[in-house]
Formats: C-alpha cells, sequence, structure tokens
C-alpha cells in the first residue's frame, strides 16, 4: 500500500502524517510512506488545500488532519 501524505511541511501536514503512520502501524499493513512537498506534484492530484492523504493515488482526506481512528478505517 503506498501512503502520500500532500503539503507543504505546516503543522497540520506534519500531524497527519504522525497519524497515518499511527494508523497503518496500528493495523499493522505493510506500506510505503511518502511526503510529498513540490506543489506541482500536489496540483497534480488536483488537491488545492493541504494537508491531504492520498492512499494508492486515491485522494481520500483534502484540508484536515483526521483522528487515527478515522484514518484506520479508510486503510481497512
Amino acid at each position: 500500500m503506498k501512503l502520500q501524505i500532500l503539503g507543504t511541511g505546516c503543522a497540520k501536514c506534519n500531524a497527519l502524517m504522525l497519524a497515518t503512520e499511527q494508523a497503518a502501524q496500528a493495523l499493522g499493513l505493510p506500506c510505503e510512506l511518502e511526503k510529498v512537498t513540490d506543489l506541482q506534484r500536489i496540483m497534480a492530484f488536483g488537491v488545492m488545500t493541504t494537508p491531504a492523504l492520498v492512499v494508492d493515488g486515491k485522494v481520500k482526506v483534502v484540508g484536515k488532519v483526521p483522528s487515527v481512528d478515522e484514518i484506520k478505517k479508510l486503510l481497512a
């Protein structure tokens, strides 16, 4: 599973990265976690508000930091 965090490095982006890591570990999911900070790449996903979470190429969350439990539901 490939997980990407889209954002420029703000506090919310970092919080989403941490929550996503925790959710994946709690579920025992083998995954590749990538932080995407390049604006061109972020815009290529059609995302205009960060942070965003992309799971296997599909944008799942935009503009907010969901709880670890919410992220677990998206990944399960």
